[in-house]
């Protein structure tokens, strides 16, 4: 993410996720929304590292277990067929969303296919493994998302812009996680428009009857 100024982030990856994330144990969109927060954190970038050499530190300790000639041939096969595959297409230089993200919209936030879905708000529903949603959201200066709560996580790192709920404020690079013991209503701030990642490992539950109509269709 190339010119990106130095962001003023407040709000972190509790600890947990940063466990199951490093020791890989997380759905793909939780995975990429994890992932695009730390290209943007220095803080969470660090702290990854640590648990990652710590991990590594408790492999070397683990005794070996010998493997049969075939095991070690099979492996290798898998290897040069894996290297031999068609490599996906490195993020633009002039990209405006960190590495990871930029891999899965092909390029920049221009390429985007956004579906409007009401009062100005519109996503786009990205391709992952299913355990998980992963969608990029446009909230309109000064709109509201209807009121929720979740019956999962759901996991909202802001892009660019801002929005405000009844637990705080979160503006770029910070990232809210949601359980359901949270009910809010976020809005965007009223100085510009909010894009976020979002990704919900259930569907939300909304307290309006409108929303909960459209769910299905829109499948948030």
């Amino acid at each position: 993410m190339t010119g990106m100024k130095q962001l003023k982030i407040t709000h972190h990856l509790p600890y947990g996720l940063m466990m199951a994330y490093s020791a890989g144990n997380m759905p793909e969109a939780f995975n990429l929304t994890i992932a695009t927060h730390i290209a943007m954190c220095d803080e969470c970038r660090a702290q990854l590292g640590s648990m990652d050499a710590v991990g590594g530190a408790l492999l070397e300790d683990v005794d070996a277990v010998k493997v049969s000639d075939e095991s070690f041939e099979q492996t290798l096969a898998r290897i040069t067929a894996i290297e031999a595959e068609p490599q996906e297409p490195v993020a633009p230089l002039n990209s405006d969303v960190p590495s990871p993200l930029a891999d899965y919209i092909g390029g920049s936030l221009k390429d985007v296919r956004w579906r409007s879905i009401g009062m100005g708000v519109k996503q786009a529903i990205l391709e992952t493994d299913g355990k998980a949603t992963a969608r990029l959201l446009y909230i309109p200066a000064g709109t509201s998302v209807p009121d929720h709560g979740h019956r999962g996580t759901e996991l909202t790192l802001v892009l660019r812009g801002a929005f405000s709920d009844e637990t705080d404020r979160f503006g770029p690079g910070d990232i809210e996680v949601a359980n359901e013991d949270l009910n809010h209503t976020p809005v965007a701030d009223i100085s510009g428009d909010c894009i976020c990642l979002a990704a919900t490992d259930a569907p939300l539950k909304f307290n309006s009857l409108i929303p909960r109509l459209a769910q299905r269709f829109l499948r948030i």
